[in-house]
């Protein structure tokens, strides 16, 4: 290879890399997993990300990109149902709930830090959010459920069951006493808020 296309080649890399760089918003983060201090005894661990940044400007991008089930504009927030969780991007953090492991966080930690750079790099052709979507009635899931407080979906009561079904963290298949037609009414009830991903 002559001189010149090796300089030209190189100077290629750090162009690349100076516009990588350009695009990315977030580039890390410190991760804390920790059981919930609401049960300790829940077999499920939450997760808290705090970035290394601010990324308070993409969270309405971000926001329409990924469907946001809750937006907040002050302090600014979006929450998500993805991958089976729900997530809440702040400006400065991450919370993700109910993760089996560190892997499973450290997946969803990833998957996400590369939504959110490259929201940023497309957001001149995204149209932000400040809204959520709209959302299922508690007590009308309630009406669907057993109503026994049989505890068989790992819930103390069918109430916080329809809550957290409500926020589209469960879902029919997670309460083994729900037959049809309810199981069936519910589903319909609940996709109509929370479209499959």
């Amino acid at each position: 290879m002559d001189l010149g296309v090796k300089a030209f080649a190189s100077n290629d890399v750090r162009l690349f890399g100076h516009l990588a760089k350009k695009f990315m918003l977030l580039k890390g983060y410190r991760k804390e997993i920790f059981h919930p201090d609401c049960n300790p005894n829940f077999q499920s661990l939450h997760c808290i990300a705090h970035l290394d940044r601010d990324i308070g400007e993409v969270l309405p991008y971000l926001n329409s990109a990924l469907g946001g089930h809750t937006y907040t504009e002050d302090p600014p927030s979006a929450t998500f149902k993805v991958h089976g969780k729900l997530i809440t991007v702040h400006s400065d953090r991450i919370a993700i709930n109910a993760l089996k492991d560190e892997d499973e966080a450290d997946k969803i930690l990833e998957w996400l830090r590369q939504e959110i750079n490259e929201t940023w790099k497309n957001r001149s052709r995204i149209q932000p959010s400040f809204e959520g979507l709209s959302k299922p009635q508690v007590l009308e899931v309630l009406k669907l459920l057993p109503r026994s407080n049989c505890r068989q979906c790992g819930q103390p009561t069918c109430m916080v069951f329809a809550i957290l079904a409500a926020e589209g963290a469960k879902g029919p298949d997670d309460c083994p006493a729900l037959q049809d037609p309810r199981r069936t009414s519910l589903e319909k009830y609940l996709a109509r808020f929370h479209p499959a991903r």
